[in-house]
Formats: C-alpha cells, sequence, structure tokens
C-alpha cells in the first residue's frame, strides 16, 4: 500500500480529483477502471459518440481523446518524477491538445483502443514503480506533485469525466 496523498502533494485544484478515488490501493482502481471503462464505452454507438451536450462542449470522441490525452501527460510526469529528474516540467493545455487532435475525425471504436492500450502503458508504468519512487517529488506547471498523487490524480480524472459523460451525454 503507498497510501493516499496529503495536502502538500498536489496543488489544492487536483484533490478535485484525488477525492474521486476510493481506498489506499490506487493501482487496484486503475486496474477495475480499465475494464468497468471498457464495458462502458462498448455501450456507445459511432454516431452517439459525436455527440454534443451544447455547442460549445465537446463531443464524446472529443471528451474520450482529452482523457487518453490527459492520462499521457500524467503518465510523463510519473516516469519524469519517478526517475530522478529534477527539471520543473512546462504545463499541459487541454484546448491546444483538443484542437490538434481532430478527434471526431477518428472513429470510436479507434478511440477506445487507443485509450485501452494507454491504460495499459499506464497500469504498466505503475505496477513496476520501485517502492520509494511513489513519494519523490517534481513540479509540473508551476504546482509540486508526487508520484503517489499523479497515480490518484489519474484514476480521478477518468473518473470525473465517466461521470460527466454518463451525466451530461447519455
Amino acid at each position: 500500500m503507498i497510501g493516499r496523498p496529503q495536502e502538500s502533494e498536489a496543488a489544492p485544484y487536483y484533490f478535485t480529483y484525488i477525492s474521486q478515488v476510493v481506498g489506499d490501493d490506487v493501482l487496484a482502481v486503475i486496474e477495475k477502471q480499465l475494464e468497468e471503462s471498457l464495458v462502458f464505452f462498448s455501450g456507445i454507438s459511432e454516431e452517439a459518440s459525436l455527440h454534443r451536450y451544447a455547442t460549445e462542449k465537446w463531443s464524446i470522441r472529443q471528451v474520450l481523446n482529452h482523457v487518453t490525452d490527459t492520462e499521457r501527460s500524467f503518465a510523463f510526469r510519473v516516469l519524469w518524477f519517478a526517475r530522478g529528474f529534477e527539471t520543473p516540467l512546462p504545463s499541459y493545455d487541454q484546448n491546444i491538445a483538443a484542437l490538434g487532435a481532430e478527434a471526431d475525425k477518428v472513429s470510436w471504436a479507434a478511440h477506445v483502443e487507443e485509450f485501452r492500450r494507454v491504460r495499459l502503458a499506464t497500469i504498466s508504468l505503475f505496477s513496476n514503480m520501485p517502492a520509494e519512487a511513489w513519494t519523490r517529488r517534481g513540479i509540473a506547471s508551476g504546482n509540486p506533485f508526487t508520484v503517489r498523487s499523479l497515480a490518484y490524480i489519474t484514476a480521478g480524472h477518468l473518473a470525473h469525466h465517466v461521470a460527466i459523460l454518463r451525466d451530461r451525454y447519455l
């Protein structure tokens, strides 16, 4: 067990995600989320995946693309900090990433498969993490993070967006 992150391990904003994760075994949560989310995503058709609940909001495809790209960003931060790099990392602008992805031009099935592969890579990264690496620290977007907090943020970020898809899109 790596334990839950303390307030000093991430900026207050990120506890929006951390607080969505129940328990102390974040790796088990991340693994379980993969199974559950693939079942959920399989219930969304290609046509429905283009739905937006409001004109200015992302489509379902764009939401899943955002989740996948952001998970990659979190995983890179994990790798950087866990391996002991001390150079602060720049911000990640989700709007620039979304614009550059052109997610609505990619099939829903391809988005789901891409998410599956990225999540499997994330699971591998955390599964093979040395015990002392979980509490290593770094700076990204001008904010402090520990590897442990980023694991919880990764799980909470997916939970947050799946809840939005359920509540606002479907």
